[in-house]
């Protein structure tokens, strides 16, 4: 993930801090130093790093704390508030409100951005990210400018399953917006997103143009879709982009990859515009919406479980049979199969370590390749395994050596290997005995008589 390595570095300056005898002022800039450092290398702006290292300097003060005060826990809840304000674009009074799309009227939603942010897959994911939630969603491509543009809009509407529209002869990109807006309008469609060309801050014909698009459909959301690994370069195409369209939310797209990541938080902070979703990979699946204080627990390691909860929930995994199992306080090795593949279709499994506390360093040691392909093995020896021994809570083997042999030989693995599988599912097996199962009613004491 992007800035993840800023996490670990910030991560690691907060634990000498914690591990050192006394927090004095000389721990606290020797800390700090390290945390500004972290984030100057992330291309993060000089300007803000200075000024979040002012704030949490006047902040602590630790020579006016009460002698009763944990100051490890004033400086650790100092420095997570301050790096959610760096990420965080409160709208000032003089501000629209924050856009929220309503059913039964027609919202539209306009892209704008540099070409290559990922403009047309962050359209798609965000048509099906309404889509899910009920809305009736269309996609307009009035990208004439790129060859392909079209294409690409038409191949992942058609994945997604959702309305598009797009003309191969229409060279007018503002004639293209208009007539797909106006067609979709009259169809009652609660969501319209609207794609455009990416252009660049020098390119005033492309810039001229965007206006024309945006006073023809009359957007009731601009989202300007920003690259994360940019770099500092960000911060000017955002300022330019902010005086032409007046965009009021931003897009962060390739947040899976291994670039520093920090001018896009940059650019959040000049043009005072809030991040509404972040792109977490390549599938149309891979969009997060974005709330600072879950994407900073993210990044320190300290997971995010309201984000993980909402993403099972909209994954519509099938679990009843699992779940009534759970009630009943049983757990088969057929229901560790069912949970893994669960897992698998849940995305990369970096993503869903971020989300669980902890897991994310686990994740750092083992890596992901690794974790995936053990994972994938063990599915291999469930998957050659009885129906019979699926929905058995593993004693077969035991009572059978024999199976284990063949379990192995026709996985591919070895007889330790599914071993631990079953090792894993009594593992599991017992956890569930403790919290669900009915446990038998308390007998009842007979009253004495005096």
């Amino acid at each position: 993930m992007v800035l993840a390595d800023l996490g670990r570095r910030i991560n690691a300056a907060m634990a000498d801090l914690t591990r050192s005898n006394v927090v004095d002022e000389k721990a606290l800039d020797s800390m700090l130093k390290e945390i500004c450092m972290a984030l100057l290398e992330s291309d993060v702006n000089v300007k803000l790093v200075s000024t979040l290292r002012a704030n949490i300097k006047k902040k602590i003060n630790l020579n006016d704390q009460a002698p009763g005060v944990n100051k490890r826990r004033l400086v650790q809840k100092t420095v997570f508030d301050e790096l959610c304000a760096l990420v965080d674009c409160q709208p000032e009074n003089g501000d629209a409100p924050a856009f929220k799309a309503k059913k039964g009227r027609s919202n539209v939603i306009m892209f704008v951005g540099l070409q290559g942010a990922g403009k047309t897959t962050s359209c798609t994911k965000l048509a099906l990210w309404y889509q899910r939630r009920g809305f009736k969603v269309g996609l307009v491509c009035a990208d004439t400018f790129r060859a392909g543009a079209f294409d690409q809009l038409k191949q992942n509407a058609t994945k997604a399953k959702v309305p598009y529209y797009g003309s191969y002869t229409e060279t007018d990109p503002v004639a293209v917006a208009a007539a797909g807006v106006a067609r979709f309008k009259s169809e009652k469609f609660d969501i319209i997103i609207v794609d455009t060309s990416g252009r660049h801050r020098q390119e005033q014909e492309l810039f001229a143009e965007m206006v024309q698009i945006s006073q023809a459909v009359k957007p009731d959301q601009t989202i300007m879709v920003l690259d994360a690994s940019i770099g500092q370069a960000a911060e000017s195409q955002s300022k330019a982009f902010k005086e032409s369209s007046d965009f009021g939310a931003i897009i962060l797209t390739k947040m899976d990859g291994h670039a520093k990541g920090g001018g896009a938080i940059s650019a959040v902070a000049a043009t005072r515009t809030p991040i509404v979703f972040v792109g977490t990979g390549e599938h149309i699946h891979d969009l997060e919406p974005f709330t600072p204080t879950q994407f900073i627990s993210k990044l320190l390691g300290m997971g995010d479980i309201k984000g993980l909860v909402d993403h099972v929930k909209h994954m519509n995994l099938d679990q009843k049979e699992t779940m009534k199992h759970i009630e009943q306080g049983i757990f088969t090795i057929r229901d560790l199969r069912d949970q893994m593949s669960n897992i698998m279709k849940m995305g990369p499994l970096s993503k869903m370590a971020g989300m669980i506390p902890g897991m994310s360093q686990l994740m750092g040691e083992v890596g992901e390749e690794e974790s995936g392909k053990r994972l994938k093995r063990m599915m291999y020896i469930m998957d050659s395994m009885t129906e019979k021994e699926l929905d058995s809570d593993g004693k077969v083997f035991v009572s059978e050596p024999t199976r284990l042999t063949r379990v192995a030989k026709g996985s591919g693995t070895t007889v330790r290997e599914v071993e631990e599988v079953l090792s894993q599912q009594r593992t599991m097996a017992r956890m569930v005995k403790q919290v669900g199962g009915k446990k038998p009613p308390r007998p009842k004491m007979k009253r004495l008589r005096a």
